[in-house]
């Protein structure tokens, strides 16, 4: 077990200050024992880390998740460097939450609450707000019973059993649930509207292409780069959730492909953001190709490469076709970076599939990127069939001028 002090910890800073604290079981062998990508979720939610624990445990403490001894330790950080909260890199129960708040006299919140917040401040639009809004009732609804002292269960005199307490439980639960409800029906609607979208895209014929991959691996910068778009791109995680989508024109090809930049994956990613973001995840599940992204200069490379693959299993586009794309490869050391610009790994299944190396910032690369997505667009086409010529808007051949890359004239 570790505690660690940032430099300048002590000082009068303006920005919410947190004490970071991960706990490592035994049987995760992806636990970062520095806790940096707690670090960056914490600096995305606008918080700054004045001290970082770890600690080894066999299991949970039922109580405090860390014992009391690490709780008086996390305490003392605290006061030593006036942090305003602690922030776990694991899932707390509402009763660890709440004792580890008295025990620390601050807020403390969970990584779960941690990405909750970050989401609900980073959607933009209609569709992302309600599954924002989704997944963060259905957190406060496990909540409930045992979070908020004003709700527990209160008792009166002889034979008086409930009371004020227990009254707004009841109505705090019906609130909720029937919030819950409205928002599932307008996702529901959204839903509706996106497969209506998708069968016209259908019946266009459309090469459909989704960005996918890790957080923070480059996706944003990357579409930018293809599409010449202005989607908001930034070193941070979770920097855009709503799914953009534009035309790319393809010169290898002839014809134009629709290119998607998705959200970002994340370890431990709680299963109700999965769920909450079904209708723009399933933008991946319903995609021709799959671009997956990865931070080519990440350490964690393999680990993170390997979430994106359990998340996309869950999603049900474990069988759409994969090109990997291996990005930041400015950011490698000399004797790191590959020989060759492009070659074939091995996938599960015994399928192989394409890698191709590229800098979305410099641009290294994209044209080979390119000539890639051209030759999945070709092949799909071919296994389709040859169209007609009268069939070649079925194809999106017609839908974009090479000239000007916009939409051909009526």
């Amino acid at each position: 077990m570790s505690s660690t002090i940032a430099p300048g910890a002590t000082g009068g800073a303006a920005l919410t200050r947190a004490v970071l604290v991960g706990v490592d079981f035994g049987n995760d062998a992806a636990f970062d024992g520095e806790l940096e990508e707690l670090a960056l979720l914490a600096a995305s939610a606008g918080d700054v880390a004045v001290a970082r624990v770890t600690a080894k445990r066999r299991a949970p403490d039922p109580a405090l998740f860390v014992g009391s001894g690490k709780a008086d330790e996390i305490k003392a950080l605290v006061a030593e460097t006036a942090a305003h909260g602690v922030i776990f890199d694991q899932a707390l129960s509402p009763a660890q939450q709440r004792n580890l708040e008295r025990h620390l006299g601050v807020p403390v919140a969970d990584r779960t609450s941690l990405i909750l917040d970050i989401f609900a401040d980073r959607a933009q639009s209609h569709e992302g707000k309600l599954q924002v809004e989704l997944a963060r009732l259905q957190y406060v609804a496990t909540r409930l019973v045992k979070r908020w002292s004003h709700l527990e269960r209160q008792r009166g005199g002889i034979g008086n059993r409930g009371g004020p307490g227990e009254a707004q439980i009841e109505l705090d639960r019906r609130m909720i649930g029937d919030r819950i409800k409205s928002v599932k029906a307008r996702l529901e609607k959204v839903k509706r509207q996106r497969g209506t979208q998708r069968k016209a895209r259908e019946r266009r014929g459309t090469f459909r292409v989704s960005l996918v991959g890790y957080t923070n691996a480059g996706k944003s910068t990357l579409f930018n780069s293809l599409v010449k778009a202005r989607s908001y791109a930034a070193d941070q995680l979770f920097a855009t959730l709503d799914t953009t989508t534009r035309a790319l024109w393809l010169e290898q090809a002839g014809c134009a492909v629709s290119l998607s930049d998705t959200v970002g994956f994340i370890r431990d990613l709680p299963h109700k953001l999965v769920d909450a973001f079904e209708a723009t995840l399933q933008e991946a599940a319903d995609a021709d190709l799959l671009l997956h992204v990865v931070d080519a200069a990440s350490p964690l490379r393999a680990e993170q490469q390997a979430e994106v693959e359990r998340v996309l299993e869950d999603i049900g586009a474990a069988q759409v076709p994969q090109l990997l794309v291996f990005n930041k490869c400015d950011l490698l050391d000399d004797a790191a970076r590959p020989r060759d610009a492009q070659d074939w790994l091995e996938a599960p299944g015994g399928t192989r599939r394409r890698r191709v190396f590229v800098s979305a910032r410099t641009g290294a690369g994209l044209d080979l990127l390119r000539a890639a997505i051209a030759e999945a667009a070709a092949t799909a086409r071919l296994n389709a069939g040859a169209a007609a010529p009268d069939d070649d808007v079925r194809f999106g051949m017609a839908a974009v001028d090479p000239e000007t890359r916009g939409p051909t004239a009526a």
